[in-house]
């Protein structure tokens, strides 16, 4: 294992605990704080997000162990910091990406991956090979779950089979957290790959850099592009869009795969209580329109990592042309390690995978608006930001844009904010109207400022100011 330097001395730096964390908007969910603390879990909070809870004296105690564990923790490295330690001889660094071997677009030509996932495959392609040869003995990643039994519509899951793994096949906009299998991969002896978007990959490294045990079982890690994390409101969302009884829904399946249809078109499918389907394409959505944020965790509004910076192998959809519009999914993929590398290449050789190689500013192409709004806007909010834990960001805040710019990225701040509140308001009042009227009127006063491109865009920009 890289050698990796200490933290630095806590007692020159504030602690800070779990509720206050929590309280400032941190707390992304990933339950690595409450995995080691055998009295705490992770709960559901109000807004349809699932936050630790447990003992007041650790609830509420200033925490050195919570510093080297949470990824949004002002004490912890910073992704830069990890990337440099894990991967010391990567062939290149970009400012965007991150550190890399090599990059790839394309997808599995193996079956079932292409076909069962949302994309190309290759997420699913690459856990069920490690398992093949052997490189590990289990993967963590997220599956569906029955809703009625833990209250969860997806869950995190051990698997220890190819086929077991192709069980989480496809795309979850949905809260999940690592506590569980963090706590059997203490228990249980092996080596393990584990599955998650960027966040969730910074804590299982900042865990291997300080838990022995984690860093020496947890010895692959495979990262998902992110956007950001939606609460479990958005299912229920669906379904009064849906004229579908949330009670009755067992499955949840985001983007249903059409071949006809381009990849970008997509469609959310519930699954009923009679074996019956409600579905509709996310653009008929008061919610569907991704980039506005709404159901938003707050964390992420601080979070500057799309690709999954500290991941092994990370995966993203190609949203570019040709690849947009080809409804059998394309990936594009971030490769960290020479060892995956290998693993790659040697697959493409023998025609398993049907992939090629691509540089670094295909991938940010593919990523253009995650990471505008990741790095430019990220710089804005910080600017804003007044209350809380200050977050630690390897960017400077700046409010150096045009006004234009400035309001879309308040407005999807807003109507992440307040998409909670409303949603919440017209549940207690069981009139689902109330959330759907101000969203639809929110989208369009958002869509009005960020669609705005182009000639239109350059002449409302030259009536602003900045």
């Amino acid at each position: 294992m890289t050698h990796c330097p200490d933290l630095p001395d806590a007692s020159a730096e504030r602690l800070y605990s779990p509720a206050e964390i929590v309280k400032s908007g941190l707390c992304v969910g990933c339950g690595s704080c409450v995995a080691a603390q055998p009295s705490a879990s992770m709960e559901w909070d109000k807004d349809g997000f699932l936050q630790p809870e447990g003992p007041r004296d650790w609830y509420e105690a200033p925490s050195e162990y919570l510093a080297k564990a949470c990824p949004f923790s002002p004490l912890a490295v910073n992704e830069d910091m990890i990337a440099a330690e894990r991967f010391p001889a990567a062939a290149g660094t970009d400012a965007s990406i991150g550190r890399f071997e090599a990059a790839y677009v394309g997808h599995a030509a193996e079956q079932p991956f292409r076909q069962d996932g949302s994309s190309g495959g290759m997420t699913s392609w690459v856990a069920a090979e490690l398992l093949r040869t052997g490189a590990v003995d289990a993967v963590a990643h997220v599956v569906p779950t029955p809703p009625h039994e833990n209250g969860r519509f997806f869950d995190y899951r051990v698997s220890r089979s190819a086929e077991a793994v192709m069980e989480g096949a496809k795309s979850r906009y949905y809260p999940i957290e690592l506590s569980r299998v963090l706590r059997e991969i203490r228990a249980t002896p092996g080596r393990y790959a584990v599955v998650g978007i960027p966040c969730f990959i910074k804590a299982i490294n900042l865990l291997r850099r300080s838990d022995p045990v984690i860093g020496e079982r947890i010895t692959h890690t495979l990262g998902l592009f992110c956007g950001h994390m939606k609460s479990a409101a958005l299912v229920e969302s669906f379904a009064w869009q849906l004229q579908s009884e949330y009670e009755r829904v067992r499955a949840v399946d985001y983007r249903r795969k059409d071949n006809k249809r381009p990849a970008n078109w997509y469609r959310a499918q519930l699954l009923l209580d009679d074996g019956s389907k409600a579905e509709q394409d996310w653009w008929h959505l008061v919610d569907g329109d991704w980039g506005a944020g709404f159901f938003q965790n707050p964390a992420c509004n601080w979070c500057d990592d799309v690709v999954a910076e500290t991941a092994d192998i990370a995966f993203g959809d190609a949203w570019v042309e040709p690849y947009s519009s080809d409804g059998r999914g394309t990936n594009v993929v971030v490769i960290r390690t020479k060892a995956m590398k290998q693993l790659i290449e040697a697959a493409r050789g023998d025609g398993r995978l049907n992939l090629e190689p691509v540089g670094p500013e295909f991938v940010i192409q593919t990523q253009a608006a995650g990471l505008r709004h990741r790095r430019e806007g990220l710089a804005y909010r910080l600017s804003r930001r007044r209350k809380g834990i200050m977050p630690v960001k390897r960017g400077a805040a700046s409010a150096d844009l045009r006004l234009r710019r400035k309001l879309v990225y308040r407005m999807r701040f807003e109507i992440a904010r307040w998409s909670h509140g409303m949603f919440r308001l017209a549940r207690r009042l069981q009139r689902p109207a109330i959330y759907l009227l101000w969203a639809r009127n929110s989208l369009r006063i958002y869509q009005a400022l960020a669609w705005s491109h182009g000639r239109l865009g350059r002449m409302i920009d030259g009536f602003l100011p900045r």
